[in-house]
């Protein structure tokens, strides 16, 4: 069954990249046939969500946003302590990722957790958040400045926003950050195009802009079917501080 769920999402990724008039569109034409075999090959390529929560930690009695939130796997990371959480929002353009999530949330007992079917640019809480989270959702987004940008909106002060993602460093980055070599990367971004993943070097800099730097860390992953290959992903975590950007609107 492992083999062939991979399979499945393999032809759709190599054979039937999302088509449609809209992101949205795109989104659920391409994930929609995918949707029941999504997990189980992306545990293995989209590493170090576990690590992010865990950085993140949980707000007695708060707010958690996961913008771009799929299937809502990213919510078992909680274990048990979900229950601390007054409410979780999982956010996703694409019903059909948000119908495994419904049923994730019955199948534990959530009684704490939703689902909303919106965009991550203009996804607006009925109050601001302890927590907002974009995991490997970040490079899916076409105006992935903006879904910061409304993050950064949702948030309370002091709250903080959780990213990890695949990306590609700035030809000549700054001090203390990796570079990734030419072929390196033109061959990432090119393969993740294909299926309008849109690798930035401007995400880890624009975070940094925009909110209080708390961890950084830029990682490789191991790629399913292609052992040599290890892409690059970063964690950041950092927390909205309302002196860092005033020129930006609120």
């Amino acid at each position: 069954m492992g083999l062939w769920s991979d399979l499945k999402v393999l032809y759709h990724m190599v054979f039937r990249p999302g088509r449609g008039r809209d992101h949205a569109e795109r989104m659920e034409s391409f994930y929609g046939p995918q949707a029941e075999a999504y997990d189980s090959f992306r545990r293995r390529l989209l590493q170090g969500r576990e690590d992010l929560w865990a950085k993140l930690g949980v707000p007695e009695g708060g707010i958690w946003v996961d913008l771009g939130a799929g299937t809502g796997s990213n919510a078992e990371y909680f274990g048990e302590n979900i229950q601390r959480l007054r409410k979780v929002i999982l956010v996703d353009l694409s019903k059909s990722l948000l119908e495994v999530a419904q049923k994730r949330i019955q199948r534990h007992g959530w009684t704490n957790v939703e689902t909303r079917l919106a965009d991550a640019t203009t996804f607006t809480p009925d109050e601001p958040v302890d927590v907002v989270t974009f995991s490997y959702s970040l490079t899916m987004i076409p105006d992935w400045f903006a879904a910061v940008d409304n993050a950064w909106r949702i948030l309370k002060p002091g709250g903080r926003i959780g990213v990890v993602d695949f990306y590609v460093s700035r030809k000549h980055p700054g001090p203390g950050m990796r570079r990734h070599g030419t072929c390196a990367r033109l061959f990432w971004t090119f393969w993740f195009n294909y299926d309008d993943v849109f690798p930035s070097p401007d995400h880890i800099p624009y975070l940094r802009y925009r909110f209080r730097e708390i961890f950084l860390e830029e990682r490789r992953a191991k790629v399913p079917y292609l052992p040599l290959a290890r892409a690059p992903y970063y964690i950041f975590v950092g927390e909205k501080n309302t002196d860092l950007t005033p020129d930006l609107p609120v």
